[in-house]
């Protein structure tokens, strides 16, 4: 990660993480220290499959996506992180002292603040309402990750597809197939001839790198099905 002077206030980290709320005033201080502040540029690595994990990040600003890499070299999106979230494998490579399985992207120019690994831990214990964040942390995404299971496993690439595209909520999407590809853990010729398909029902229209929803309500029927 690449660490910038930048600095970030008490309100907005308070505003994006209230579990840090009432903390004394000179810890707080502590871990505000340009140390521990960092930028990143979109499409940096933010942590690597097999590294130690150094802190706890705390995202600021920007979006990062985590995902598997198989040895095919495809690789599976598993969630993304917003500002007021976190990563719950870099919060269970901490609990658990072991390194990472997976691989962090940012997304977007994005600032966080990494929590050192001694005061993620003290934090645990002696700061209830960020226990608290931890956990339910982990809750909510295991909840996605289990949904994801169900959909690789038992949904058409056709209806994921079809549900990522109405996800971005956007009639226009500027995104390639290899990058739809790339969300579905699938590869790019497949979803190059779904997308045709869907342009051939009339779902969509294709151009260069740009996809435009024409059919919301089908792309809806054929998510449901």
């Amino acid at each position: 990660m690449s660490q910038t002077a930048s600095s970030v206030d008490r309100a907005t980290l308070l505003g994006l993480y209230p579990a840090l709320a009432n903390l004394p005033p000179a810890r707080l201080d502590r871990l505000l220290q340009p140390s521990a502040l960092f930028q990143l540029p979109a499409g940096a690595c933010v942590f690597s499959e097999h590294q130690p994990c150094a802190g706890f990040p705390l995202l600021l600003d920007g979006s990062i996506k985590v995902v598997k890499q198989a040895s095919s070299g495809r690789e599976l999106l598993l969630y993304r992180v917003s500002p007021g979230g976190s990563c719950i494998i870099s919060s269970s490579c901490l609990l658990g002292h072991t390194d990472y399985n997976a691989r962090g992207i940012a997304e977007t120019p994005l600032t966080l603040l990494a929590l050192p690994v001694g005061e993620f831990g003290r934090l645990l214990v002696e700061h209830a309402p960020f226990r608290d964040f931890v956990f339910h942390l982990f809750s909510e995404r295991i909840g996605e990750l289990m949904q994801l299971v169900e959909e690789v496993a038992f949904a058409r690439l056709d209806q994921r597809l079809a549900k990522l595209i109405l996800a971005r909520q956007a009639d226009t999407l500027n995104i390639t197939h290899q990058q739809l590809a790339d969300e579905l853990g699938s590869v790019r010729e497949i979803v190059s001839r779904l997308l045709k398909g869907f342009a051939a029902q009339g779902l969509v229209s294709l151009g260069r790198e740009q996809l435009t929803v024409i059919d919301r309500d089908g792309l809806n029927k054929l998510a449901a099905v």
